[in-house]
């Protein structure tokens, strides 16, 4: 599962920053918090003071996952990606982007 991890993540950093994959905010938090639960495993630092929003947003997201194997986050992350893209994969820009990573 690593690979086909690994090769979605990279997938995620490349995709066009002006293309047609739109992450709403939840979205994002979603995919920031599966990452962090498949490469760190549960959050172990304390949660950022009131006037961090963004860092409080992040820290909520990974920490609702808590308990989650992270093998279990790599899968969810792999179809995760796939739901986000899948509805632009016939776009030439996305197409080159995700053709390595296998879908599940």
């Amino acid at each position: 599962m690593s690979t086909a991890f690994d090769k979605a993540v990279a997938a995620v950093r490349n995709l066009p920053k002006d293309g047609p994959v739109k992450p709403t905010q939840s979205q994002q938090l979603k995919t920031y918090s599966l990452y962090k639960q498949a490469t760190e495993g549960d959050v172990t630092t304390s949660r950022p003071g009131l006037l961090d929003f963004t860092g409080r947003s992040k820290w909520d997201a990974w920490n609702s996952l808590k308990g989650m194997s992270k093998e279990d986050a790599m899968k969810e992350y792999v179809q995760f990606f796939w739901e986000l893209v899948t509805p632009c994969k016939d776009d030439p820009r996305i197409a080159e982007v995700i053709k390595d990573v296998p879908s599940s």
